[in-house]
């Protein structure tokens, strides 16, 4: 068995078994989708404040982020539509036209 480097003041709620039971799967805690995205807004707020700061050779790693975040708003629209929200249930949570959304993201999935 392996040594756990799990920090446990960082996951409180986190069993202690190596493997879950059946049972601690079904009961598994839900991340909370604000504080998480706080979090990525933070951590990529503060890199793009480092590259401003004179670390120019991490702004192509930068670029690719942006690149990346944007399929994965793709993929995710296409899910929620897959998963039978509409076009003006996804703009109104993107604070555009349905519409837009529609223009922008109604193509088939890449």
């Amino acid at each position: 068995m392996s040594v756990s480097t799990v920090n446990p003041a960082l996951t409180p709620n986190r069993p202690n078994r190596s493997r879950p039971t059946r049972d601690t799967r079904v009961r598994r805690n839900v991340v909370e989708n604000d504080d998480y995205a706080r979090f990525v807004r933070r951590v990529i707020t503060a890199y793009g404040r480092r590259i401003a700061s004179g670390d120019i050779e991490g702004l192509a790693t930068l670029a690719e982020l942006a690149h990346e975040l944007d399929d994965v708003l793709e993929h995710t629209i296409h899910g929620l539509r897959d998963s039978g929200f509409s076009w003006n249930d996804i703009a109104t949570r993107l604070q555009v036209s349905r519409q837009a959304a529609h223009q922008r993201w109604g193509g088939n999935p890449s």
